[in-house]
């Protein structure tokens, strides 16, 4: 799919007429229109595509209906349908009265488009000089950086859970990569034991034989791995059972892993204890009655009095990271957008 850029963005004539029929005060969606001719255009969308294939939607579009999204809190097919139903939406897109819009399922590609390389913050920063020629963001006025914690899509785990589900994932990982190298290694136990989804409750049966078996599993996949598929090492399942196994097992003197206890070899922070092997840089957080394992999101925006708050900057950080920890590199990407503030407000905790 390429990009081919649309010869005009001028909102059809019956659509305006309809609209503002409809919406003589304007909606969200037709301010964007009215103040800002839309965000982006489709020529800063070009790198993003092919320059050959089949031409595809309109990428600009697709932008600015995921922009009301967000404000409007709808989900893909509410937004799909937003954008075949709703006036103001055809308003803001530019579209005719009688254009279908797309399939919802346009906006989950667009996105995973959206999240590669800076993409978003990319974004930001040409709608944000659209912005600031408007003279909706003052020069040199006061803003502010508050956050919200980001749930990871991630599910609950025990610690024994965690440990198990890294071995169940390193396996399967090995077993894509080099099938026929753990023949030799997999038993009809390990099938058992690793063959599903670990979901063993926080009192599961037998949990010192299943803590002591897991360990000694865990340390044979990875010294194995080790000696005889140095090739591996590196893939991504096999690192995180490899730290998984650290921050949750200790070796004795006999060279036998023994579970980590709070009060003895110690447990690692929650700055740095990874809570699922399949994103190991999703961090358990408390803040407050509020806890979570994910992410924190540093959102700055203005707030002068006189003028709307305008998002200048999203910086996303992992869980336990404060704003004034994450305030340096803030202040870094308003530089680089020649947005600093005279005065800027943070919650020093």
């Amino acid at each position: 799919m390429c990009v081919r850029a649309r010869t005009g963005c001028v909102v059809p004539e019956l659509t305006v007429r309809v609209a503002r029929a409809c919406n003589p005060r304007g909606t969200t969606a037709m301010t964007i229109r009215d103040h800002l001719d839309g965000l982006w255009s489709d020529e800063d969308f070009e790198e993003w595509y092919p320059r050959d294939g089949r031409p595809g939607l309109s990428p600009a579009q697709l932008a600015t209906v995921s922009v009301l999204q967000f404000l409007l809190e709808l989900s893909d097919r509410q937004a799909a349908e937003s954008v075949r139903n709703r006036i103001d939406f055809k308003y803001a897109l530019a579209m005719e009265l009688e254009d279908p819009g797309f399939h919802h399922g346009v906006l989950a590609d667009f996105c995973e488009r959206l999240a590669q390389e800076g993409r978003a913050d990319k974004l930001l920063g040409l709608a944000l000089e659209k912005i600031r020629a408007v003279g909706l963001v003052r020069e040199r006025g006061r803003q502010r950086t508050d956050s919200t914690h980001v749930l990871a899509a991630v599910r609950d785990l025990t610690r024994l859970e965690l440990v198990t589900e890294a071995m169940r994932a390193a396996l399967e990982e090995l077993a894509r990569r080099a099938p026929h190298e753990l023949v030799a290694l997999v038993t009809e136990d390990w099938g058992k034991r690793y063959g599903r989804a670990a979901r063993l409750g926080k009192n599961p049966s037998k949990p010192k034989t299943r803590i002591k078996q897991t360990g000694e599993d865990a340390r044979l996949l990875l010294r194995y791995v080790h000696r005889y598929l140095p090739a591996l090492r590196d893939g991504e399942q096999v690192q995180a059972l490899r730290q998984v196994f650290v921050q949750n097992y200790v070796l004795d003197t006999q060279d036998r892993p023994t579970w980590r206890e709070p009060g003895d070899a110690g447990l690692p922070p929650s700055a740095v204890a990874i809570v699922s092997p399949y994103d190991i840089s999703t961090r358990y957080a408390r803040r407050g009655e509020t806890r979570w394992k994910g992410f924190l999101a540093h959102v700055t925006e203005t707030c002068d009095p006189d003028t709307p708050s305008v998002i200048t900057d999203v910086t996303t950080t992992k869980a336990p990271v404060h704003d004034t920890k994450a305030l340096p590199g803030i202040m870094t990407n308003l530089h680089d957008r020649n947005l600093l503030s005279k005065e800027h407000f943070v919650d020093g905790g």
